[in-house]
């Protein structure tokens, strides 16, 4: 029993020791699973970032339906990571529910009706037109019902933490 402590509290302690160094650990199909860095990089097209929600209706659904953990956002839940897919100035259209930016279609994108328990998802907040200055999209296409700018919209650049792939799985 007690090496099984012992293991906890060095696991415990190795990921608290990653986090206060820059690193985040992805366990969940928005982005490949694996270990992450915080980089100071200039925010680009295909670059991963985390962010946290800021719709208060989109904090409470993630937090009541346990799309999100417990973590250190508005409303005590995780910061979300995403795959960046538009800029300001970049034209995002609809097509047939498949969100396209600059003319290319990307897969897997469609808003779905319910999730994965059959509850209704909110109406998606993303339409077609010009992503203004100061947003980006954001979304996670390796995952067909993937909670994220389909739902709540553009995110805010300012908001935006870039991350790197360290070592994915």
């Amino acid at each position: 029993m007690s090496k099984v402590i012992f293991a906890v509290i060095v696991i415990a302690s190795s990921l608290f020791t990653l986090k206060l160094s820059g690193f985040v650990v992805n366990t969940t199909s928005s982005l490949p699973l694996g270990l992450y860095r915080a980089t100071k990089e200039p925010i680009r097209r295909g670059m991963f970032a985390t962010f946290c929600l800021e719709d208060g209706e989109f904090i409470r659904l993630a937090k009541e339906r346990g799309y999100l953990s417990e973590g250190s956002c508005p409303g005590g839940i995780k910061p979300l990571g995403k795959e960046i897919f538009g800029l300001p100035g970049d034209e995002i259209c609809l097509n047939d529910g498949l969100i396209a930016v600059n003319g290319k279609t990307i897969p897997l994108t469609k808003a779905k009706a319910t999730d994965s328990h059959g509850r209704v998802m909110p109406m998606p907040q993303l339409k077609s037109g010009t992503i203004p200055k100061g947003y980006a999209l954001l979304l996670s296409p390796r995952h067909a019902g993937g909670f994220d700018s389909r739902y709540f919209g553009l995110v805010r650049l300012s908001s935006l933490h870039p991350v790197r792939p360290v070592c994915t799985w």
